[in-house]
């Protein structure tokens, strides 16, 4: 009790903390107060963003609710005495009418295993939310939204909306965070789709639940799938196992195939390694377009220190120094660094009793001992494009490379 106790003092400190509200639902549930415990788990439901906790929350809310349901039936079951039966008798009249209330909240949730499914997302993130990156933008203006609008004209010249596009380039340079933004500025339905949500021990789900994923995004249209790190799912098959061949079979027959149509359903993905993707998904009719998402350059670097800064205890930071001095540094690295600072001051205040705020001093401080992420990547993408680039798929990463080939 006196842990149930503790996570109350929690839940009354932190309401939105959907974390605490889960916690206090667990304790609850078992202590056998079920009632109280789908309470908890409705709140943490209601405040909660981050969709692994969600599907943690719904499906301790499923067990629970069935233990309710069971608690019903059970006591209903075996009477024991004229005594007992009247308070049995109050007890489910109470349970019926909160169960009755938890219906008109609650989704039943069928136990059965079914084909995992994609959730739609709702989007507000549009091109103004991306910092810098403006070539980038124009030309996923031109070759992804332009047709999304302009229908009639791009059927003239036999341009369809839709296909495939593959953003590609060094981690943490903002490929998930563009192909968000791109399906705000589209106005259409975002299915982002997780290794998780395809992949089954049993033979041929895997394959199933990729199907079903791309006939419901094809039934919502217009849409865009969104697969992140698609290296996973499709991974060469010269260098795959058999049992991952069906997979990539079955992403290529998807994307195009004989029965198949990616008609205003555009089909984006990023990777970091392009070079581990299968070579038929790279072809025209499938991710016919890659699109290099470069580092950040000084302008964005600029805006990314701004915003990052924005909401912390700092003063007078020189964000045009920091840009000048941060080339090839990812938004990721920018980050960090400002991580770092900040862990600094606060050690020092801990140790002097002084409190102050974050300065440029702390950051250059902070920015002397690291290193950019992204050189290690740009010179293994130096190799592929000296030898492995006959089809003219990296032009981008050359022009990339030739421009800043004194630095890297």
């Amino acid at each position: 009790m006196e842990k149930i106790k503790w996570l109350h003092q929690m839940v009354e400190q932190s309401p939105q903390d959907p974390q605490a509200h889960y916690w206090l639902a667990k304790e609850q549930a078992e202590s056998g107060n079920l009632f109280e415990a789908v309470q908890s788990l409705s709140t943490a439901l209601s405040c909660c963003e981050d969709d692994e906790l969600r599907k943690e929350i719904i499906q301790e809310l499923s067990i629970v609710s069935m233990n309710l349901q069971n608690t019903e039936s059970t006591q209903t079951a075996v009477p024991t005495s004229l005594q007992e039966e009247a308070v049995e008798a109050d007890y489910l009249v109470e349970q019926k009418d909160n169960l009755s209330l938890l219906k008109t909240k609650l989704k039943v949730i069928d136990g059965e295993e079914k084909p995992k499914t994609v959730n739609k997302k709702s989007h507000h993130i549009t091109f103004e939310d991306v910092a810098g990156l403006e070539d980038l933008k124009k030309t996923i203006t031109l070759r992804i939204i332009s047709p999304f609008y302009n229908k009639g004209l791009f059927a003239k010249f036999k341009k369809k909306s839709g296909g495939g596009v593959l953003l590609y380039g060094p981690p943490g340079c903002g490929k998930t965070f563009i192909a968000r933004a791109t399906a705000g500025e589209c106005k259409a339905n975002f299915y982002p789709v997780h290794i998780t949500d395809i992949i089954d021990p049993y033979i041929g789900v895997s394959e199933r639940n990729l199907k079903g994923i791309f006939d419901k995004a094809r039934f919502q249209k217009p849409s865009i799938m969104f697969f992140d790190e698609v290296d996973t799912i499709g991974f060469s098959r010269s260098k795959s196992s058999a049992t991952h061949r069906g997979i990539i079979d079955t992403f290529l027959s998807e994307m195009e195939g004989i029965d198949t149509s990616t008609d205003e359903v555009l089909v984006m993905a990023a990777t970091n390694t392009p070079w581990d993707v299968d070579n038929a998904l790279k072809r025209p009719g499938r991710f016919d377009r890659l699109i290099f998402v470069a580092p950040p350059d000084e302008e964005a670097r600029k805006q990314i220190f701004q915003l990052k800064l924005s909401d912390r205890y700092a003063e007078n930071i020189n964000v045009e120094l920091l840009a000048q001095k941060t080339e090839f540094f990812s938004g990721a690295d920018i980050e960090n660094v400002i991580e770092i600072a900040s862990e600094n001051v606060l050690s020092e205040i801990l140790t002097t009793g002084n409190e102050r705020p974050l300065n440029t001093d702390d950051m250059l401080e902070a920015l002397s001992n690291q290193q950019p992420s992204t050189l290690d990547w740009l010179r293994t993408a130096k190799n592929y494009v000296r030898y492995s680039n006959q089809g003219g798929l990296y032009n981008d990463i050359e022009k990339y490379l030739q421009k800043h080939s004194r630095s890297i």
